[in-house]
């Protein structure tokens, strides 16, 4: 039975806006997605038994056709005209609820690994039209790297690479509902939308942490009020970060460091306030 092991990384979203809803109820956004070096090992066997199988080393992720992964083996099966099984492993390491799109990732190597046991036996058309069946996220994950993504998160522009090793990420204990987070977006009035297209320009530039930072935004910040994601981005500004910005929907919270030394300085700090925090770099 041959194997293959993908790593699956994080993102983070340097910006994000919404800007408006889809007559079917999806949301129009804006955002700039950057893959980060926080990541998942996703391991994909194809079986003679027909069954999708999928275990994971956290509990509390369901090993069911609830998971994004599974949902990804079961439709490239179909896609593919596929009659045998596939086996699913995930070693997880980003954190669930966090905005990370840690789901998202995984149905996206699932994807790749399918692709690589096959030979490619879908067009790389069709493989996008899956990943966006699967949600918003995982058309970016079959790519990677830092890309503007438009529409429900499927119209994906490449960017040049914003490249840094002082990244810190952080985590508290709550976590946010993706359902919740967007019918509080819903309930906003005139909020004040982060500039999504200046970033994106500075991106092209070739820009600076220090000229990327004052632009990056969520605006989710705004809705999701949870007083763990105020103490982190705190934390982090008093630890001398460029910026602190929540990613996705929450509720984890990023910070661009000015140096290596700054960054680990602010996460050790953190470590002492949340269960999760880590300095990370980009891919």
């Amino acid at each position: 039975m041959r194997a293959v092991t993908r790593t699956a990384p994080a993102k983070i979203n340097l910006g994000l806006d919404i800007t408006g809803t889809r007559a079917d109820g999806y949301h129009l956004l804006e955002t700039v997605f950057q893959a980060v070096s926080i990541a998942d090992t996703v391991t994909v066997a194809m079986t003679e038994s027909p069954e999708i199988t999928l275990t994971c080393d956290v509990p509390a992720v369901p090993c069911s056709p609830k998971n994004i992964a599974w949902k990804a083996a079961q439709r490239y099966r179909e896609a593919a005209g596929l009659q045998s099984g596939v086996q699913i492993q995930i070693l997880k390491r980003i954190p669930m609820e966090a905005g990370m799109g840690g789901g998202s990732t995984d149905g996206a190597a699932v994807l790749l690994a399918l692709q690589e046991l096959t030979g490619n036996a879908l067009p790389q058309e069709k493989l996008l039209e899956i990943a966006v069946s699967l949600g918003a996220d995982v058309p970016f994950f079959l790519y990677g790297g830092t890309a503007y993504g438009a529409g429900i998160g499927e119209k994906l522009e490449p960017l040049p690479l914003f490249s840094t090793d002082c990244l810190v990420i952080a985590k508290g204990t709550a976590g946010v509902s993706t359902a919740q987070a967007y019918g509080a977006i819903d309930a906003l009035q005139n909020p004040k939308h982060p500039p999504v297209q200046q970033l994106r320009k500075a991106l092209e530039a070739g820009g600076t942490a220090a000229e990327i930072a004052p632009l990056c935004g969520n605006l989710f910040e705004l809705a999701v009020e949870l007083e763990e994601v105020q103490q982190i981005r705190s934390t982090m500004l008093e630890q001398g970060a460029l910026c602190s910005v929540m990613t996705g929907s929450g509720a984890a919270v990023f910070g661009l460091f000015p140096n290596r030394e700054s960054a680990e300085s602010a996460c050790a700090v953190l470590w002492k306030q949340v269960p999760f925090a880590e300095v990370c770099h980009t891919l």
